[in-house]
């Protein structure tokens, strides 16, 4: 009987879909284990090679889960609202619930090929209407809550509203907006309703407010600070610029501290922990104000380091402040306009990491220092950002790297404060010590003139001690088609949710999918699409912005626990029984985008008795990326003449161009000449190859030099699963990806080392069945020790490795028994069977059917995996380096059990011990037992 994968992976896909081998049960008495991968949005382009790496990871763990006594939850979905399926829309018509159906029937072909143990019952959609009323419904609960400070949780709005009644806003401690005016338990009764709903909107914890985004007009949308890159959008390159738009916003700052609290008991790795850590960015200073000189204007700023007070040379100001217009004087207007028009257009990601970028402009106003009275310049620079603190930061050049750079291109006092500074070439290398030229700061270390100095500020009435944070308030709206409508309508500019009962709120039909002629969202363009009230009738218009990408994969992982339950979210059995996430595969580049939002909309729902923990993601892998191996070959310049990358070595630089060229029509380095002549099917391509001359090297073989870089479209060197899994196998796709390095680390694919792990399962097969004749070659005979050996070092060392996520060393293991087992021509059902059970999580396919030709019934997924016994690892025997006088002069094989006179008698009588006694007699003989033996003459 012949290995042939393609009939076997075919079989046993049909085989698992047809009788539910995956299915999960929220009623199951064992213990859980939940892997998840962070789900793919559905691209046209499909799955390339590195897009199934962590899949195959939490593939293995949950099949080594299942057969180690787990219920394993391992589903997929898709992550279906996005920009891609709406650009195509614009561009062709199509609507996108069209496009992203092709889309996801591609990447379900493609994953069901790879032989995955997914619950296909439990798929979820965020675009679909049945998936996002939930989404819709935990919108609503966040905008009937506000955050207690004195609980340190979200309560509802409710609560909020008897406070008012009966104590008015006074000693309410809360995460709101900083306008807030204090009102009576009267005043509150006799405002009006718009009035209360005003003031409420102040207090939710989604609301609406004026923001400045990252509005980018060729997408007709706003985008998040992680969708923008170097100024551009990172789909489609478009320009974004910074514009301030009226935005539903979600007070994340609220749950700040909680989120950089809840790191320490996360298993995740210290640089993912420490991005979100710096994004959070808390920081504890003081706020003081600063008097505008001949104006009625304060300025308040924030620092960490009011000890350096003394130090500021100057104020400067975000380009986006508000107050830059009343600052500016007649003489600085148009060089200020010009400066903030084109500040502001940069991306905050931008200013903050282009930190030796300088520039700024002088307002022409002039403030005061209000602990020296000293007059100082007020200036604005992009370095500067209007979210972070006040947007006004105090300038002190000899203890910022920032401010002293700045300082020194507009040519800025520096005045050194600390002692040690005086002399430095830069003064803030040295960042604490004894306070100099300070005043009343002289002479004390840093933290006690930071303590004197708050003091100072409190007496004086010029400011306050102050925690702030990076963190901003989330833009949670986006002016564009495809995406979760926001469930509320508008009656008289205030924003009522639309009742439970007529959820979800649906995206309707329009006709055309860009933004309005006047740049309304495009479902500004819907007709007739109101709220209707079914007790006056009256018409309300819906809100035409839509909710964001993060929106539905910040709650998915809850669903997929109970994804048909019409009734409610999630039960609070599969909810208790499932809890956190036990394992979750993804890319760094959600650190502080999804994983951020997912945790608080965690902690959130946990506050309101939704869910019973508050972190998502108890475990998180973060894989490295699959790069691309490009092929590369040249052609001379201005000649129809491609040269052998052996060749191009003997002629310059300058006279060879470089192409890149189709990895899938290269092999082992080596061009298709005939593939890459058909390459393409327009005419000039056929002219240009018709007449081109291609000098080959050594063998007449076209070779090729290659580059790693990322796999991308525009370096033809995207390869596709499905061609792999043709050419090979799925299994021996998933045995390559896990042997390729380790699955944190980036590494190239190069199809050139596919071929041994092809040779690796049919050498296994060949275990089973005999290579000439197909005869089945399996007995029911003892196994020796040695097959024992080999058979238990497997399983130990795949049992410890596969706790450290090592799956490329396991890969290596299986490798090493099965050409031990094949040395020592073993057959044998007992070796064999645990030998399949070890196997099969990487490779379930040819273990299944293997397994099945060994006469069992049941799949071998859901079998219990073999464990090792030590007794079977116990060396028996021994291989003693013999020393005469010291020196090793042989080595001679000793059962370990042998008796020691025993040893001394073979060791004598050895004959090249002979050779080295010359005759003698020893004058003893020394045994260390499982060491060495050492003759004395």
């Amino acid at each position: 009987m012949e290995y042939n994968p393609q009939d076997i992976e075919k079989k046993w896909q049909d085989h698992w879909k047809k009788y539910n081998t995956y299915k999960v049960d929220n009623n199951s008495k064992k213990p859980k284990f939940y892997a998840l991968d962070m789900f793919p949005y559905p691209s046209g382009a499909g799955l390339h090679v590195g897009h199934p790496l962590g899949y195959i990871a939490t593939d293995i763990m949950a099949r080594y889960k299942r057969m180690s006594g787990y219920e394993v939850l391992h589903p997929m979905g898709f992550d279906s609202f996005g920009l891609p399926a709406e650009q195509y829309a614009i561009e062709t018509g199509q609507h996108p619930a069209i496009t992203t159906k092709q889309n996801i029937e591609t990447f379900k072909n493609q994953l069901s090929k790879i032989g995955f143990d997914y619950d296909w019952d439990r798929e979820i959609q965020t675009s679909s209407p049945q998936y996002y009323k939930w989404t819709q419904i935990i919108f609503q609960e966040i905008f009937e809550s506000w955050y207690n400070y004195d609980t340190q949780k979200a309560e509802h709005i409710n609560t909020l509203i008897t406070h008012f009644e009966k104590n008015g806003n006074a000693n309410v401690n809360a995460e709101c907006d900083e306008d807030i005016i204090q009102f009576t338990a009267t005043d509150w009764q006799n405002y009006s309703k718009h009035q209360q709903q005003e003031i409420l909107l102040k207090y939710r914890l989604t609301f609406i407010a004026d923001s400045f985004v990252n509005w980018c007009p060729a997408l007709g949308t706003v985008l998040a600070n992680d969708e923008v890159k170097d100024g551009l959008s990172e789909r489609g390159g478009h320009p974004v610029e910074r514009k301030k738009m009226r935005q539903w916003m979600m007070r994340i700052t609220a749950y700040a501290d909680r989120l950089l609290e809840g790191l320490e008991n996360l298993e995740w790795s210290d640089a993912l922990k420490e991005m979100q850590r710096n994004w959070i960015g808390k920081s504890t200073g003081c706020e003081i104000d600063f008097k505008v000189k001949d104006k009625n204007i304060t300025l308040t700023a924030f620092t960490t380091r009011i000890d350096t007070i003394f130090g500021v040379s100057y104020l400067v100001l975000a380009p986006e402040h508000e107050i830059i217009g009343e600052l500016t004087t007649l003489s600085q207007k148009n060089e200020v306009e010009k400066y903030v028009t084109w500040a502001k257009n940069r991306s905050e990601r931008e200013r903050q990491t282009e930190v030796k970028t300088v520039s700024g402009v002088f307002t022409g106003s002039y403030a005061t220092n209000p602990f020296s009275d000293e007059k100082i310049p007020i200036w604005i620079a992009d370095y500067v950002l209007s979210g972070y603190g006040t947007g006004v930061v105090m300038g002190v050049p000899s203890s910022d790297d920032r401010d002293f750079r700045f300082a020194n291109n507009f040519n800025l006092p520096i005045k050194m404060v600390i002692e040690g500074t005086e002399t430095m070439e830069n003064p803030t290398e040295k960042k604490y010590g004894k306070m100099i030229n300070s005043e009343f700061l002289n002479g004390l270390e840093t933290k006690d003139a930071i303590a004197k100095a708050i003091s100072f500020v409190k007496e004086r009435n010029i400011g306050k001690a102050k925690v702030n944070f990076r963190l901003r308030d989330a833009v949670f709206s986006r002016q564009r088609y495809w995406g979760e409508p926001v469930p509320v309508y508008f009656k008289n500019g205030i924003p009522y949710l639309v009742p439970k009962e007529n959820l979800p709120l649906t995206l309707p039909e329009i006709s055309a999918y860009k933004p309005t002629e006047d740049g309304e969202p495009p479902l500004a363009r819907a007709t007739d699409w109101y709220y209707t009230d079914k007790n006056t009738g009256e018409k309300y218009p819906y809100e035409h912005s839509t909710m964001p990408g993060w929106a539905g994969s910040s709650w998915y992982f809850l669903r997929y626990m109970d994804a048909n339950n019409d009734n409610e979210l999630v039960s609070k059995n599969a909810m208790q029984y499932w809890q956190q996430v036990d394992l979750y595969v993804g890319g760094t580049e959600h650190a502080v985008g999804h994983l951020l939002y997912s945790r608080f909309w965690a902690k959130f729902l946990f506050d309101r008795g939704i869910i019973n923990f508050d972190e998502p993601f108890k475990k998180l892998v973060n894989q490295g990326m699959i790069q691309g191996r490009s092929a590369l070959i040249y052609r001379k310049k201005g000649e129809n003449v491609y040269v052998d990358s052996e060749l191009a070595k003997k002629y310059n630089e300058d006279e060879l161009q470089q192409l890149h060229v189709d990895v899938n029509i290269v092999k082992n380095d080596i061009l298709d000449i005939e593939a890459y002549k058909n390459w393409r099917n327009d005419e000039d391509w056929q002219k240009e190859m018709q007449n081109a001359t291609f000098l080959t090297g050594e063998n007449d073989a076209f070779n090729c030099d290659y580059l790693v870089e990322k796999m991308s479209k525009r370096w033809y060197n995207v390869v596709n699963p499905d061609d792999v899994i043709a050419r090979y196998s799925a299994d021996t796709l998933r045995l390559y990806e896990m042997f390729l390095g380790p699955l944190e680390q980036s590494k190239p694919w190069n199809t050139q080392g596919i071929d041994g792990t092809q040779r690796f399962l049919r050498k296994l097969w060949r275990l089973f069945y005999d290579e000439k004749d197909g005869n089945f070659l399996v007995k029911d005979e003892t196994p020796t020790p040695a097959e024992l050996k080999s058979l238990h070092k497997l399983l130990k060392g795949m049992h410890e490795e596969i706790a450290e996520y090592s799956f490329n060393t396991i890969v290596s293991k299986y490798m090493i028994v099965v050409n031990e087992l094949s040395d020592l021509k073993c057959h044998k059902k007992a070796i064999l069977e645990q030998l399949l059970q070890a196997l099969a999580p990487f490779a379930p396919h040819i273990t299944e059917e293997l397994w099945e030709n060994l006469g069992h019934k049941t799949s071998i997924h859901h079998s219990i995996m073999p464990n090792f016994e030590e007794k079977h690892l116990v060396e028996s025997n021994f291989e003693y380096p013999i020393s005469v006088n010291g020196k090793v002069r042989t080595q001679i094989l000793f059962d370990l059990e042998k008796p020691t006179t025993e040893i001394e008698q073979e060791v004598l009588g050895n004959d090249i011990i002979q050779k080295w006694l010359e005759g003698k007699i020893p004058k003893k003989i020394i045994v260390v037992k499982g060491r060495i033996v050492n003759v004395v003459i």
